[in-house]
């Protein structure tokens, strides 16, 4: 069983690694580019961020009690578009960078605490499928195995008959040529009679 192998860009394999980060970095920036156009100390736009952080974490609240133990990934998506906001509006608001720098901080590490949880779970199903396929493999390996040697043993057995076979016509052949050969002779002492050879056939 051949299976293609899959290499992986390393930078595939590092963005995962990299995403929160530049999740929240992401955020944190534009929020300050918020601020210097315009909304810092803006009541309004403050109002606006909260109403909008508020109703993603409502919604994101909904979706973890649905019924049938709720939507864990609507629920992680609702939850982590209530923190970019939140983190946006600080963000844009304050007149420092203080404030924003230490909320990026802590959503960054609760970012990747979450990631962390999914990275584990990924890492065992992958490690759990990668078990399952060395298994099949081994099962087919010994499946082929098996089939080769009853192929060999039949066809050593069907050489084997072939020759049996060639050696018995040949002792057939050579009796029948033996001067004084009398097949009813054999008959009357009671051996097996085998089948009259004729010799004028045999040798043309």
């Amino acid at each position: 069983m051949n299976e293609p192998l899959v290499h992986r860009h390393w930078a595939a394999l590092g963005a995962p690694r990299v995403a929160p980060a530049i999740g929240t970095s992401t955020v944190l920036i534009l929020g300050r580019i918020w601020n210097a156009n315009g909304a810092e100390h803006s009541a309004g736009n403050a109002v606006l961020m909260v109403a909008l952080a508020a109703g993603a974490a409502t919604a994101g609240a909904f979706a973890a009690a649905g019924q049938g133990g709720g939507d864990g990934v609507l629920a992680g998506t609702a939850f982590a578009t209530s923190g970019a906001l939140a983190l946006a509006g600080v963000a844009g608001y304050a007149d420092g960078w203080s404030l924003p720098i230490l909320l990026w901080a802590v959503a960054t590490a609760v970012a990747y605490g979450i990631a962390a949880r999914y990275w584990r779970t990924d890492r065992r199903t992958t490690l759990a499928h990668h078990r399952q396929t060395e298994v099949r493999r081994e099962d087919h390996a010994h499946v082929e195995r098996v089939e080769a040697l009853r192929a060999g043993a039949q066809i050593e057995a069907a050489r084997t008959g072939a020759a049996y076979a060639e050696q018995l016509a040949t002792a057939l052949i050579t009796r029948a040529t033996l001067p004084g050969y009398d097949p009813a002779a054999l008959t009357r002492a009671g051996l097996p009679e085998l089948p009259a050879i004729d010799i004028t056939k045999e040798h043309g």
